[in-house]
Formats: C-alpha cells, structure tokens, sequence
C-alpha cells in the first residue's frame, strides 16, 4: 500500500502566506513526479504545480511567481510554498504522485486526500 498524507492547510487573510506538506509512505521503490492540484467549488481539479525527479518544476500561470514547490527526496515528501494569497486561490489542494511500488514494474497514479485552503478576510 502507498498512501499520501498531507498537512498545512487552513484560513489565511489575502497577501498571506502558508506551507503545504505531503508525506508518501508505504512499499515505495520510486517516484517519478509529485505535483499539487487544487479545486474550487464548481471548478474542475487543476494542475497548480509539478516537480519531477530530476528536477524541472511547472507551475499554472495563475500562480508563477507566488508559489513554490520543493522536494525532500529522502522523506519522500513534497511542499508547497504560497506567498501572496489571494482569494481565488481558495479551494481544496490535492497531492499528486506518480509511484512504483516495490516489486512492480510500472508507476501508478496516487492521490493524498485533500486539504482546505480558504483566503478570506
């Protein structure tokens, strides 16, 4: 089993700042990209940022410039830095992963659960 856990998200006021974890555990042999989605209400799930394993990094234009992704390879965790928020960035943020679980030969697709970011004065 692999499972995605993420962490960090809440209620911030527009121009603030918050610090998005995700943490991938289980039979892991690799990872090849982890990436950040998010949806609003109403809205399809979009892509808001991707880091692959040798290092290249894309970002929605909505965010360039405000946001950051970052790796811990060693703890198989990805970040999400965002700085000036605002409130269209509201909405629930999705960890994405693409991994191979020990003894297969393929990567699969794995989903964190969800966590809640709400820009609001």
């Amino acid at each position: 089993q692999v499972q995605l856990a993420e962490s960090g998200g809440g209620l911030v006021q527009p121009g603030g700042s918050l610090k998005l974890s995700c943490a991938a555990s289980g039979s892991i042999s690799s990872i090849n990209t982890m990436a950040w989605y998010r949806q609003a209400p109403g809205l399809e799930r979009e892509l808001v940022a991707a880091s692959a394993r040798g290092g290249t990094t894309d970002y929605a234009d909505s965010v360039k410039g405000r946001f950051t992704i970052s790796t811990d390879n060693a703890k198989n965790t990805v970040y999400l830095q965002m700085n000036s928020l605002k409130p269209e960035d509201t909405a629930v943020y999705y960890c994405n992963a693409l991994i191979k679980r020990l003894g297969n030969s393929k990567y699969n697709d794995y989903w964190g659960q969800g966590t809640q970011v709400t820009v609001s004065s």
